[in-house]
């Protein structure tokens, strides 16, 4: 799949831009701050119903204005096309559109346009704690199993519930809390098995990208960590129960989850360099995308927001020689210099177009 074109009306820095788009590469330049990132940001609230920068809706909205819209034009694989748009006004619900039709339920949306961002934020996955890469497990499943995206909302709903009622004054109603331990378990098995299949698929997959860019020398794994391998929820949470209402909270469960990350052994955030911290979440991130392209039958869009910071000549030559090559679909990339820009496109033997970002707007200087 990919999007031919894209309109944009006050997102963000972006008052009015109209682009089409190579169906394969296309390239952003220009300083930080001129709106690379938030054009990237549009694609991606078009797949995923939101930012991908943490930002409100309302806040999305361009300073001053009263609203935004963003519309793009897919393509799918075989050859069907599609119209996607979006809008918010100030203070009111956003709606989103396939073919003019609105969705009942945003849910509904997530998955018909997939979609892969690799970013500067995406250290995080290393850096931060265990919710990060909750999400990223959340994210990538719930694009193609629809059943795993409602068991894993229903659950989130339902551990909300609980936790609210032992954090209320008072003993929460015991046979209330058993009762909501009854109905959350079988989401719980669902999102947890999800989880395992998710890993043990994603593994070798991962490791095939890390060994290719990085070189095999440098051992990588992924385990997934989850107090459900022992014991059922509701056998969890029976057994927490004291604790539980000790704590305030619910101690036991999904949302404790881990991914637990390792280079040769050890945890990489302990263990690894700038170099080869880039090129783990690069290799993920690449993984994600082979993966739902097997899954999903379509072919994602990759999204590459300055990536190749930090990473040494032979590697950036590898990942780009890669994300080139048939393997994958359209991509796009952003950077802060031209002459780097340049030489990546020197690379490249198909199509490609270059744009040039100042100030919000967007102009098309190269294409071939």
């Amino acid at each position: 799949m990919f999007i031919d074109n894209i309109s944009v009306i006050n997102y963000r820095n972006l008052s009015e831009v109209e682009l089409s788009f190579s169906s394969k590469i296309n390239c952003l330049i220009g300083s930080n701050g001129m709106g690379k990132t938030n054009l990237l940001d549009a694609v991606y609230y078009l797949s995923f119903c939101k930012s991908a920068l943490g930002a409100t809706d309302n806040s999305n909205i361009r300073h001053g204005e009263p609203f935004f819209m963003i519309k793009g034009n897919y393509v799918s694989d075989s050859d069907i096309q599609c119209e996607i748009s979006c809008g918010i006004k100030q203070g009111e619900k956003k709606q989103f559109r396939r073919d003019k039709k609105v969705y009942e339920r945003l849910a509904d949306h997530i998955g018909t346009v997939p979609l892969v961002l690799v970013s500067p934020s995406d250290n995080e996955l290393v850096t931060g704690g265990s919710e990060e890469r909750r999400r990223f497990m959340d994210v990538v499943i719930s694009q193609y199993n629809r059943d795993y995206l409602l068991a894993l909302m229903r659950y989130n709903r339902a551990m909300q519930q609980r936790n609210a009622m032992l954090r209320g004054e008072g003993v929460p109603d015991a046979e209330m809390l058993s009762l909501i331990d009854e109905m959350i378990a079988p989401d719980a098995d669902i999102v947890y098995r999800g989880r395992c299949d998710f890993v043990e698929e994603l593994t070798p997959i991962f490791k095939e990208f890390y060994s290719y860019i990085a070189g095999d020398d440098e051992e990588v794994s992924l385990r997934y960590r989850s107090h459900l391998a022992d014991k059922s929820l509701q056998q969890l949470l029976k057994e927490s129960r004291a604790d539980d209402l000790r704590m305030g909270h619910t101690t036991k469960g999904l949302h404790r989850d881990e991914l637990v990350m390792q280079l040769g052994g050890y945890p990489i955030r302990k263990e690894g360099s700038q170099g080869q911290n880039k090129s783990y979440l690069v290799s993920l991130k690449l993984a994600q995308f082979d993966f739902l392209r097997r899954k999903g039958g379509e072919t994602p869009l990759l999204l590459l927001d300055d990536i190749f910071d930090k990473l040494d000549s032979k590697r950036v030559e590898k990942i780009v020689a890669l994300v080139s090559g048939d393997r994958f679909g359209q991509i796009f990339i952003t950077d802060v210099n031209r002459e780097h820009t340049d030489s990546i496109l020197e690379c490249i033997e198909g199509e490609y177009k270059l744009f040039e970002v100042t100030k919000g707007s967007i102009n098309i200087v190269k294409e071939r």
